[in-house]
């Protein structure tokens, strides 16, 4: 009987760990600001300076600003694993942007959020690809 309680036990611990496993797999970000017009926004030096502050923690946020600076780290270190298409489109977007655009604000992240230009290697031919595009 002691064996098979132990047998019953290891087995609940495994199926526990192999569905705790998937549910990370299949965890997303919110899709709650998807809708959101990124055309506008990067249209407008005013927004634009704010969502920077925002992201910078250098000033307050909306809640779509707290939501995005809330996954920016874990986006870098998954590939975007968990973004909805229309995230991984508005990133492309919003980089593209910031590269051509705003290199300084570009800059400014990268120093934040990639000191050791972890990301800037790793992601080097994406961001040519995005920027020349």
């Amino acid at each position: 009987m002691k064996h098979f309680l132990l047998i019953l036990l290891v087995a609940a611990a495994a199926l526990s760990l192999t569905e705790a496993a998937r549910i990370r797999r299949d965890e997303k970000y919110t899709t709650k600001y998807d809708n959101i017009d990124l055309d506008e926004i990067l249209a407008s030096d005013g927004l634009v300076d704010n969502y920077f502050k925002c992201i910078m923690e250098q000033g307050k946020c909306t809640p779509d600003g707290t939501e995005l600076r809330s996954h920016i780290k874990d986006a870098l270190e998954s590939e975007c694993s968990k973004c909805s298409d229309t995230q991984k489109a508005g990133a492309d977007k919003v980089i593209k942007f910031l590269y051509n655009k705003k290199p300084d604000k570009f800059k400014q992240l990268q120093e934040k959020y990639d000191p050791d230009n972890t990301y800037t290697t790793k992601y080097k031919d994406k961001l040519e690809e995005i920027a020349g595009s």
